[in-house]
């Protein structure tokens, strides 16, 4: 489990492919505070630490997380949002992310507005939803929605996350992760269920 508040960027550093799964290796000030076994967010994907050398780190990439994430689309030299998981008490100051991707967006429109920004994402036609003030993770960044429509929603982002999170980056038609709140699944769920 995790915030959706961003600790630190990696640096991806190198990707091998083993069968259907993808070995991912990132340079990040934080490999010496980590463990083996231990899951980490990448942009939003919960990623178990395989292997730690000196500054660097590797984790595997299974089948279903590249078919459902952006990660098959990352190269050598991106760099992607880290957070460890949530300490038990620790203050929560994001949502409750859990690290697994509902479904890949795409940036349609970025505007910057008085020292903020605001970034415009649709998705493909899905039972996931987005309500105006609700929790959005995007590439495991906690946000709220300040405009709710059909597959597309819009967030705004103050100076401090996108100048430490990979925001600054993004430009449009760019693929992110999404994952979408987990009560709101549950309700649509159980909408569609009974439909």
């Amino acid at each position: 489990m995790f915030t959706g508040i961003i600790e630190n960027i990696a640096l991806v550093k190198e990707i091998k492919k083993d069968g259907d799964n993808l070995i991912f290796t990132f340079e990040s000030v934080l490999s010496s505070e980590l463990k083996i076994d231990q899951s980490i967010s990448h942009n939003g994907i919960c990623l178990t630490v395989v292997d730690i050398i000196d500054n660097t780190y590797s984790v595997v990439a299974i089948k279903e997380t590249v078919l459902k994430s952006s990660i098959k689309n990352w190269k050598v030299g991106d760099k992607v949002n880290l957070e460890r998981a949530m300490k038990i008490g620790s203050r929560l100051d994001g949502h409750i992310v859990q690290g697994h991707v509902d479904q890949v967006g795409v940036c349609e429109k970025i505007s910057e507005e008085l020292g903020s920004w605001y970034f415009t994402f649709k998705y493909e036609k899905s039972d996931n939803i987005t309500i105006e003030k609700g929790s959005i993770a995007i590439n495991g960044i906690s946000l709220t929605v300040v405009d709710s429509q059909k597959n597309k929603f819009s967030v705004a982002i103050i100076p401090y996350t996108y100048n430490h999170t990979n925001f600054k980056n993004l430009k449009i038609g760019d693929t992110v992760n999404l994952e979408f709140d987990m009560v709101g699944k549950y309700i649509s769920k159980l909408v569609n269920q009974q439909s």
